[in-house]
């Protein structure tokens, strides 16, 4: 079942909350067969509530809402910069250690190690959206705004009880921004090798089991559609047609 999760999970980032709901409820709930169906009204039964365990029915839920919860703040981000100005901020390596470095020296987090939750937003706008772990209470999530060179004050996240924290975290050790940049140039040469795809103007990592992953995950061109997957340093680790 984890598996299928997963893949749901992947499959509609980009999907409306109504549509995740639908998808989750195709995919975990058989149909009824109408002719069995038919002989239960007539037979005054009253039908079970649900195939499954109490047990499922829990997971569900959590999955539910979890996929629920990553589409919301996902296009919530994705509108904020669409209309932002390409300035090349993503293959900008010295704009990129600058950024990082104003990101260490925050002063809430001195003498303190700092752990990025759930994702990282990197714009050519010149913007970065990122969660932190808050210094002191580690059940609490901020997020963090990188404008105009600076960092925006820490705005508090709610947070579910069925969000799993520790399991989405990573220390920022472990995302050297300039890797951004060997990403972009990377990305900018594949999109060029197929025809009709648009120009990356956002990069993305997600933390999923405390393991990063690079996003976009896939090139589409006006013919033809790619996967790709890069290594944690921004290096590529495979293309290919699908």
């Amino acid at each position: 079942m984890k598996k299928i999760i997963i893949i749901l999970i992947g499959g509609i980032l980009f999907s409306s909350c109504e549509e995740v709901s639908k998808s989750i409820k195709d995919t975990f709930e058989p149909q009824p067969d109408p002719l069995v169906q038919q002989k239960t009204e007539e037979a005054g039964e009253v039908p079970a509530q649900s195939p499954y365990d109490a047990a499922v029915e829990q997971q569900m839920q959590e999955v539910q809402h979890l996929v629920t919860t990553i589409v919301e703040k996902h296009t919530k981000t994705r509108v904020q910069h669409t209309e932002g100005k390409n300035t090349d901020f993503l293959t900008n390596e010295e704009k990129l250690k600058k950024a990082e470095e104003a990101l260490r020296e925050l002063p809430q987090y001195a003498g303190k190690e700092i752990y990025i939750y759930s994702s990282i937003h990197f714009y050519d706008d010149g913007s970065i959206s990122v969660k932190l772990q808050h210094p002191t209470n580690p059940g609490y999530i901020d997020s963090y705004e990188y404008k105009n060179g600076s960092w925006t004050e820490p705005k508090p996240e709610q947070m579910s009880v069925k969000d799993k924290i520790q399991s989405r975290l990573v220390p920022l050790e472990k995302v050297n921004f300039t890797y951004v940049a060997a990403a972009a140039r990377l990305y900018k040469e594949k999109t060029e090798e197929v025809e009709g795809a648009r120009p990356i103007t956002s990069i993305y990592i997600s933390i999923w089991n405390n393991n990063l992953r690079w996003f976009p995950a896939s090139i589409s061109g006006s013919r033809e559609r790619y996967s790709i997957e890069l290594n944690q340093n921004g290096t590529l680790k495979k293309f290919e047609r699908e």
